[in-house]
């Protein structure tokens, strides 16, 4: 099997032949039709994290169900999935009481185990959600991250019907961001960002532009400190700010004058729930959501191709979203 790999950080991915995983009973090897490359890729090469190296990267994945294990009664083959990355064990206390993403054993497709820069992928069959008719391999993959932790996001920050929504960064969870918050009912939405391509963008989708007044739920895509600080600042009374970009920089506010006065609240969002990816597939069928202007380029399996891409996604890029087709 064909895969691109990391290898060491700071370096360049590279291409090598693995052997095709054996499937386990209760598991499906999928042939991957479409994965997304992720920002949080570029993070890993550059080495956020810590990942044990070698690792095939890519955590957002579709494809064709192409072979299953004997205790496999609800996945067959010729179905069209996409796949949840996160492993969890769904009994621990972690998993009932938060969430799998914070499952006390759990894993991570593309960071913790081998994903989706791959011909092919096994996984849990409970990992492999179906993709409805209608719905592209290409959209159905980016849903898996992007798309998935922005809805998860706005969950996080309970965003109600009528209140005002700014989106700090445009990328391919900011888009995602700006037609979720408009389906759940959001008055307006405000997008902050400095590519002007991307500001063009979000205008044609009618967002407006750098405008922070107003704001009620504010999401923070950028990692960049002076920007969540602003946001911050801005939000109404109660207003809740989300950090999702992956950043170790710290944020610097004045507890009361930015916090307690106004009784705003930053909140974290880590990953998103596999029920998330269900409800969004039925967005992305009906219509709701539509994602195929999201999709920037596509790229071959290819280590080179995909590098440009990472290296693009770390100088700053006016693509929103790439995807490889193998």
């Amino acid at each position: 099997m064909r895969a691109v790999r990391l290898t060491a950080f700071n370096d360049r991915l590279v291409e090598q032949e693995l052997d095709e995983p054996i499937v386990q009973h209760d598991e499906v090897r999928v042939r991957i039709e479409a994965a997304g490359i992720c920002h949080s890729d570029a993070h890993y090469r550059a080495g956020f994290g810590a990942i044990a190296l070698p690792r095939t990267p890519g955590h957002e994945i579709a494809g064709t169900v192409i072979e299953i294990g004997d205790d496999v009664r609800d996945v067959a083959i010729g179905d069209r999935v996409a796949i949840h990355y996160l492993k969890s064990c769904g009994v621990c206390r972690a998993c009932r009481e938060a969430g799998e993403q914070f499952c006390e054993t759990g894993e991570m497709i593309g960071k913790h185990c081998d994903g989706g820069y791959a011909e092919s992928i096994v996984v849990p069959a409970k990992n492999a959600i179906p993709i409805p008719d209608g719905v592209p391999f290409n959209v159905a993959a980016i849903m898996m991250c992007s798309t998935a932790t922005a809805f998860h996001a706005l969950r996080v920050a309970g965003l109600r019907e009528g209140q005002h929504v700014a989106i700090l960064g445009f990328g391919g969870l900011g888009v995602s961001a700006l037609h979720l918050s408009r389906a759940l009912g959001a008055s307006s939405i405000s997008v902050v960002e400095v590519v002007p391509e991307k500001l063009k963008a979000a205008e044609a989708l009618g967002a407006r532009i750098n405008d922070l007044t107003n704001i009620d739920v504010a999401i923070d895509f950028t990692g960049r400190p002076e920007v969540a600080t602003r946001a911050l600042q801005a939000l109404n009374p109660r207003g809740t700010l989300v950090i999702v970009a992956l950043s170790e920089a710290p944020i610097a506010f004045n507890p009361y004058r930015d916090l307690l006065g106004k009784e705003r609240r930053i909140v974290g969002c880590s990953d998103h729930l596999r029920s998330e990816l269900v409800e969004l597939m039925q967005f992305a069928a009906s219509g709701t959501l539509k994602l195929d202007a999201v999709i920037s380029r596509q790229v071959p399996l290819d280590a080179e191709a995909i590098n440009g891409v990472l290296d693009d996604l770390e100088r700053g890029t006016a693509a929103v979203r790439s995807v490889i087709v193998p």
